[in-house]
């Protein structure tokens, strides 16, 4: 039987260990991965949309071990109580095909999304960046702000959303661990004297949060919040006059920011920034954006990670879902006699 880290085994192994111990161990394996890029087979994830939100499967595979990730997103899902994203993954041994491991992946996925965006920022933001803007106090907002603190050493948050009572929840909530957070009365108040700007809203439309004349040079652009078709953030002047690096070009053109641009726009793929292949940031005042829509390497690397740290621990149960009679070609046999639960 499989292993599965539920939701209290996953919030027991990220106190267990330190919520930024796990970004920056999410960071050195995601690198790892990167690194081996072409061992992986990669395609774009499969979405169906609907009007008011979308659910996806997220696949792929380095030949020893496969992941999926199963994945919603559905903006107006907060007004009636319910998360805006929530997530399940799966790994598999790729050798039987069993399923050896299930995890939650709706904490799973916060974490690899802001260790993600630290990581491109490690290698796209000018060297001593200090003040980090978050235009989107989400549920997101936290996570970013403590991967970048581990990863840069950013501490001085400046926050501006459209929904007050978010702003605050971020300062309830970052203030006690340490971080300098001021409530920002507007984007530009937000992004005065910022060295990076994450931008994380969730309306399914095409916005622009950001305009061109807003961004100081030098600046680097975590772009998160755009991630299917119809829904951006950035004004597309910005990305004309940046460099742009994206996780998977296939998927980006048709979910990141650049879907608002000629489909030859040309990007550069973060394992290539990371393998030394392509520069990352080339002078000081040079825009950079992260157009990141969530790749399924970055879950696959998360999945990885989050088993290697909870293996015989008392955080993983077992999950009953792999029917195994004693004769492999006697399925029937399960009906005749049903296993004893567990």
């Amino acid at each position: 039987m499989p292993h599965l880290l539920d939701v209290p085994g996953m919030s027991r192994w990220i106190q267990r260990d330190g919520t930024e111990n796990v970004l920056t161990a999410l960071v050195r394996v995601l690198e790892e991965d990167l690194r081996r890029w072409d061992s992986f087979e990669k395609m774009p994830r499969l979405a169906s949309h609907t009007p008011y939100g979308v659910v996806e499967l997220m696949p792929i595979t380095d030949g020893e071990l496969y992941a999926f990730k199963y994945v919603n997103g559905h903006p107006l899902n907060p007004a009636r109580g319910l998360q805006t994203v929530t997530a399940f993954g799966v790994l598999a041994d790729m050798d039987n095909g069993y399923p050896i491991f299930f995890a939650e992946m709706t904490l799973l996925t916060a974490l690899r999304t802001a260790a993600l965006s630290a990581l491109a920022a490690r290698e796209l933001a000018r060297s001593g960046a200090r003040v980090h803007a978050l235009l989107g106090a989400g549920s997101q907002a936290e996570f970013q702000a403590l991967a970048f603190r581990a990863v840069l050493g950013i501490d001085q948050l400046r926050v501006f959303d459209v929904d007050a009572s978010t702003m605050e929840k971020v300062r309830r909530n970052l203030e006690p661990l340490g971080f300098t957070v001021h409530l920002a009365g507007s984007v530009e108040d937000a992004i005065a004297g910022a060295d990076v700007i994450t931008t994380c809203t969730a309306d399914k439309t095409r916005a622009a949060v950001l305009r061109r004349d807003q961004v100081p040079p030098g600046a680097h652009l975590n772009a998160i919040g755009g991630d299917c078709p119809g829904k951006t953030e950035l004004d597309p002047a910005i990305l004309e006059a940046a460099r742009v690096v994206v996780e998977y070009a296939p998927q980006t053109r048709l979910e990141g920011e650049i879907q608002q641009l000629p489909a030859d726009f040309e990007v550069t793929e973060l394992w290539e920034v990371i393998t030394g292949e392509a520069a990352g940031r080339t002078d000081d005042a040079e825009i950079t954006v992260f157009d990141s829509v969530g790749f399924a390497l970055a879950d696959f690397s998360a999945l990885r990670c989050a088993q290697e740290a909870t293996q015989d621990s008392e955080l993983l149960s077992w999950i009953d879902v792999i029917a195994d009679p004693d004769d492999p070609k006697d399925l029937f046999s399960l009906l005749a006699s049903p296993p004893a639960p567990g």
